[in-house]
C-alpha cells in the first residue's frame, strides 16, 4: 500500500508542477524560447500525469503493466517536465540533454500499456 501512495503522490506531483509551470510560462516570463520550453514541459508532463492516475484504476486488470507503467509515466514525466523547466530556468544548456530520457520513460510507459491490453487474461 506504501508503493501505491508513492505512485499516486508522484502524479499529483507531476500534475502540481506542470500546472505551476505553465502558469509561469504564461505570466512570468518574456523570453519567447524559454516561454516554449515551460510550454512543453507542462503540457507532457500534466498529460502524464494524469496517465499514471489513469494506470491506478487498471491495476485490476493487468496489474503488472500498469504498475510498471504508472512508474514510468510518473519518473517520465518528473525528468521530462523538470528537466525543461531547469533549462528554462537555469540557461544551463546541459538539462537539455537530460530531457530525452524523460521522453523514453513516458514511451516506455506507453509501450508496457500495449503489451499489457494485449496480454491480460480476462
Amino acid at each position: 500500500m506504501a508503493s501505491g501512495r508513492l505512485w499516486l503522490a508522484l502524479a499529483a506531483l507531476n500534475g502540481l508542477m506542470a500546472v505551476c509551470a505553465g502558469a509561469f510560462g504564461s505570466h512570468g516570463v518574456a523570453d519567447p524560447q524559454v516561454k516554449g520550453w515551460l510550454q512543453t514541459g507542462a503540457q507532457y508532463q500534466l498529460v502524464h500525469a494524469a496517465a499514471a492516475l489513469g494506470c491506478f484504476s487498471l491495476l485490476r486488470v493487468m496489474a503488472r503493466q500498469a504498475g510498471i507503467a504508472g512508474w514510468l509515466f510518473g519518473v517520465g514525466g518528473l525528468v521530462f517536465g523538470g528537466s525543461l523547466y531547469l533549462l528554462a530556468l537555469s540557461e544551463v544548456k546541459l538539462w537539455g540533454a537530460v530531457t530525452p530520457i524523460g521522453g523514453l520513460l513516458m514511451i516506455a510507459g506507453w509501450a508496457v500499456l500495449i503489451w499489457g491490453a494485449l496480454t491480460a487474461v480476462e
